[in-house]
């Protein structure tokens, strides 16, 4: 099984969420799964491929032409796809995977993830969709969706098809919950 991870090209500014991409590495490794991702060395991305990398999972970078100019290709990576443009990446990336996590990042993580959940709510991604809230950086996400079923824009049930945690446990058992279906 590979788990698609969306991540930040920052690091950011708390040394908590390099533990998280070390964390979550360290538990694709611990599984036997692979690891998919956008392939650029630095931010958190470059901090879980090297984790990854270190503990032997086959690790799959994918990234656009014109990023390659502004971007540093993760070196030692299992597999590198090239794409001609981000949608082609995106859906490359969900289609390799069975997992889309999503650890703390920018405006690019959040598009990806929310098209991913979106895409699986209309039946175009099985995928298992998880935001990784690590310190609760996604709090505000998770109470805006919350809000989407106050305001009757989406439903309890489709609420419940996006687990927001940092708990092993919670996600491996909603993986299986979501993968058995």
């Amino acid at each position: 099984m590979n788990v698609l991870v969306y991540l930040g090209s920052k690091l950011g500014n708390n040394e908590i969420f390099k533990d998280a991409a070390v964390e979550l590495a360290d538990w694709i490794a611990f599984n036997r799964y692979g690891l998919v991702y956008g392939g650029n060395e630095k931010g958190l991305m470059g901090i879980l491929a090297e984790r990854a990398i270190s503990k032997n999972v086959e690790v799959i970078g994918v990234m656009p032409t014109y990023l390659k100019e502004i971007e540093t290709v993760k070196k030692n990576l299992t597999q590198f796809i090239e794409t001609e443009t981000m949608q082609e990446r995106k859906d490359i990336m969900r289609e390799m995977s069975e997992v889309c996590i999503a650890l703390p990042g920018g405006p690019g993580t959040m598009e990806e993830i929310t098209e991913a959940f979106s895409l699986h709510l209309v039946g175009q991604n099985p995928n298992a969709c998880i935001l990784f809230n690590k310190n609760g950086y996604y709090d505000e996400l998770k109470n805006m969706y919350d809000n989407m079923v106050k305001n009757g824009f989406l439903t309890k049930e489709d609420r419940s098809k996006l687990l927001f945690s940092e708990d092993f446990d919670e996600i491996d058992q909603f993986i299986k919950m979501v993968l058995k279906k």
